[in-house]
């Protein structure tokens, strides 16, 4: 029997957004356009192609000399690569109790990288010196997972934002103790954007040893790349990524993706756009008596608090998550395609559904 005939089609409607999750966003016309740029022929695999070869120029204008990319599939994976790469098999990672490769990584970290985090609750998903000394002990104590690794996010889980002076401190008084710092770097265009500098100040200038650069959440359609700035601090890292199932085969198909958003100002306008839109939704929000934003907005996050029911029934007009369900805690999130009248309809439905 043969198999029906089908064609593509399309399954959904372009005109629905939502605010879950930046990666719901499809793809940046320009990505696709350097996709379609890089598709015909024969280009050799496993990163030896053009388009990874380019793109560590690009990556050096942005984070330095030293700085060597290694594109990977995904943000879980950049962050598996990048933390075996600077720990020993005993080692541990300290971590924002709120951080994402603790609560939405299913324990990949620590199953497949074989790592201990050792988490510190925080007010706001940042760390500081005081909170790192919370777990910054025991090195010498072989009955504890040894402390080599701080691992941030820029931003942060709870959208929340470090200043380039708050890493760099960071930084100092991980290196003080002899551990390395790592930077989940899924959003940090969204950071950069609102701080108003270049990535590399809170990167490479900052003192980060190595970062996960992310690429899907700011209008790559997959991928993302595990930064290597401190090249003594890592070893194997090819190694590493294959073992960590992490290696494209046609590799080129990621690199051209962050190169369109890194080689000019792609991944800066993205960025920039979502935060405004986040922006804008906090002040529509903050206008509606009964809902309380929880965290400063200084990303493309807003968390707020209000009536679970009132939640539900919001959730059938607009995607979005509950952050903490039985507290009320929800976030919406905003991409580079949402518009302002994707936000100014949400609000307005907002205030429908509190009124009832």
């Amino acid at each position: 029997m043969n198999p029906p005939k089908t064609d593509a089609r399309r399954h959904h409607d372009p005109e629905v957004r939502g605010f879950a999750s930046d990666n719901y966003a499809g793809v940046h016309p320009e990505v696709l356009a350097a996709l379609a740029l890089a598709n015909g022929g024969h280009q050799v695999a496993y990163g030896e192609d053009a388009y990874t070869e380019n793109l560590q120029s690009v990556v050096r204008s942005h984070f330095g000399a030293t700085a060597e990319a290694f594109p990977v599939f995904n943000g879980t994976g950049a962050n598996v690569v990048a933390l075996q790469a600077v720990t020993d098999r005993w080692g541990a990672v300290i971590c924002a109790e709120s951080a994402h490769i603790n609560v939405d990584e299913c324990g990949a970290p620590e199953r497949v990288g074989g790592l201990k985090l050792l988490t510190v609750p925080t007010p706001d998903g940042k760390l500081t010196p005081e909170l790192i000394d919370r777990q910054a002990y025991g090195w010498d104590d072989e009955h504890r997972a040894m402390p080599q690794v701080v691992s941030i996010a820029q931003a942060t889980e709870l959208g929340t934002v470090y200043t380039p002076d708050e890493i760099r401190a960071l930084c100092e008084h991980a290196h003080a103790h002899g551990m390395k710092v790592h930077l989940d770097g899924s959003r940090l265009a969204n950071a950069a954007a609102t701080l108003n500098v270049p990535m590399r100040t809170l990167a490479n200038a900052a003192g980060v040893d190595i970062l996960s650069l992310g690429g899907t959440k700011n209008g790559a359609l997959f991928g993302e790349a595990v930064v290597v700035i401190n090249q003594d601090a890592v070893s194997h890292m090819k190694h590493l990524r294959k073992l960590s199932m992490q290696l494209p085969s046609k590799m080129r198909f990621v690199s051209v993706q962050l190169e369109a958003l890194l080689a000019r100002d792609l991944w800066l306008r993205n960025a920039r756009h979502s935060n405004e839109m986040a922006q804008r939704l906090a002040e529509g929000v903050r206008a509606v008596h009964g809902v309380e934003i929880l965290y400063a907005v200084q990303a493309n996050a807003v968390f707020a608090r209000l009536p679970h029911d009132v939640s539900e029934r919001l959730q059938k007009r607009f995607r979005f998550y509950f952050w903490d369900e039985a507290a009320g805690v929800v976030r919406w999130m905003c991409a580079f395609d949402t518009t302002e009248e994707d936000v100014d309809a949400f609000v307005a439905a907002l205030k429908e559904e509190m009124a009832r």
